[in-house]
């Protein structure tokens, strides 16, 4: 078996009975591989967009094939995923659990045009988070063994793309490579951070609204309720106090 299990940090290695609850599900688990299958083509289309923009030979290369690889996982992806799912019955809306099987995420996150430097350094940090979760997801698969084989054909890619980004940020920037690299450290936290806030804030949304629906519009229902009742029926004259007076 490949294995950069090495690679797994260890919050997914603390939840793996997690990620196994969620590739257990067979539906979600289609739905998974089809999400995944978006990312990695959005990726493949801006890394040959990278390849247009560099000025460097080798790097140009390496960004084409790193873009043919990154269509081909999609392609893999939803093949299988669609094998799954058409065997699989009805969709039930289920829980995706996006959040705790997020996949190649870094990828959705590629900004072309940024200095070569940062560039690589993103590019090798995101295939470095996506080989430890994509080994992880191939540990919990024992009992699909042909999505385990898709994720341990990738992963021998993504091996590949760890490797060649960190040796030419070596050889773009020897003397700023661990700047870059943590500054891209940086740039991760700071977009787990806002994805965690946007997930709460929805949550938290979702119950405002819910407590606003079933707590207090029925107490508004019913003292709008006791005010019809006081309310005379058909329709009144209003009286009054004095009469008009005109100078006409």
């Amino acid at each position: 078996m490949f294995r950069v299990r090495s690679h797994s940090s260890p919050l997914d290695l603390l939840l793996l009975p997690l990620h196994r609850w969620v590739w257990n599900d067979v539906q979600r688990r289609g739905r998974k591989l089809l999400m995944f299958a978006e990312t990695e083509a959005d990726g493949g289309r801006d890394l040959a967009r990278a390849a247009e923009v560099t000025r460097d030979g080798v790097l140009r290369r390496l960004y084409l094939r790193h873009s043919e690889d990154e269509q081909r996982h999609a392609y893999l992806f939803r093949t299988r995923a669609r094998e799954i799912l058409s065997t699989a019955g009805p969709a039930d809306g289920g829980f995706d659990a996006s959040f705790l099987a997020p996949g190649e995420r870094g990828l959705d996150d590629l900004r072309v045009g940024q200095p070569e430097d940062s560039l690589l350094a993103f590019l090798h940090l995101s295939e470095r988070a996506a080989a430890g979760r994509f080994s992880v997801y191939q540990s919990v698969l024992s009992g699909d063994v042909r999505t385990r084989d898709v994720f341990r054909d990738i992963l021998k890619d993504e091996a590949f793309h760890m490797s060649y980004t960190r040796r030419q940020l070596s050889r773009i920037a020897p003397r700023t490579q661990g700047i870059r690299l943590w500054q891209a450290r940086l740039g991760r936290l700071w977009k787990l951070y806002l994805r965690i806030a946007i997930a709460v804030a929805a949550v938290l949304g979702t119950l405002l609204l819910r407590v606003q629906y079933f707590v207090l519009l029925p107490v508004f229902a019913l003292l709008a309720k006791r005010s019809a009742r006081a309310e005379p029926d058909g329709f009144a004259t209003a009286r009054r106090k004095s009469p008009l007076t005109s100078q006409y």
